[in-house]
């Protein structure tokens, strides 16, 4: 349980530093919601169905995405500033991290629900149906931020992050596209041995 712990401490410890002088409050709010709530549900299941300590990890990592891209925005984070000046690029691509991490961690915690409550066996279908879903994921969380804009007005420029690219909802699906292909394609591995090493320690 320690280790599980360590998590929630460092998953505040990110949560209160983001919220230290953000770029705007209302921004950093619609930014870090989904960590929030993310957090609320893993609290409240986490008896009924305690996910692998991988998932967990990769689960706080994109949380932390989420943290600096509410406390810059995704389009002034400092260090991507100084990737897109050292290569020439338009825009800052922070905004592309967090979609691939949308595509990534998603896709090893569904793939786990399918596994382990058997919903797909492993097979050709695990990984198709995996990415298939997380793509599915990111094009209504695409709605829902086009929604959000709309409603916020004047916040939407700093929410959305397009920064005058007019590809930038495709190409943010694109990415968490490659992002759940790459979780299926490269930790499939690890995984399965933590979800047999988990149910192998239930059963004892």
């Amino acid at each position: 349980m320690k280790k599980y712990f360590l998590l929630i401490v460092l998953f505040f410890a990110g949560l209160i530093l983001s919220a230290i002088h953000p770029h705007d409050y209302f921004t950093w709010l619609l930014e870090v919601f989904p960590a929030m709530i993310g957090f609320i549900i893993l609290l409240l299941t986490f008896k009924k169905f305690t996910f692998s300590y991988l998932t967990y990890v990769f689960i706080l990592i994109h949380c932390y995405i989420l943290f600096i891209g509410g406390h810059y925005t995704y389009a002034e984070v400092p260090l991507f500033d100084l990737i897109k000046e050292a290569f020439d690029q338009s825009r800052n691509n922070y905004d592309k991290v967090g979609h691939f991490a949308q595509g990534f961690v998603p896709a090893i915690i569904v793939r786990e629900v399918f596994i382990r409550k058997q919903i797909v066996k492993p097979g050709k279908w695990l990984p198709v149906l995996t990415v298939a879903l997380c793509v599915s994921f990111s094009v209504l969380y695409e709605f829902l931020e086009w929604l959000v804009a709309v409603a916020s007005g004047q916040s939407a420029e700093a929410f959305l992050g397009t920064q005058g690219y007019v590809w930038d909802t495709q190409s943010d699906m694109l990415y968490a596209m490659i992002g759940a292909s790459c979780a299926v394609l490269l930790l499939s591995g690890v995984h399965n041995r933590q979800i047999r090493k988990m149910q192998s320690e239930i059963y004892i």
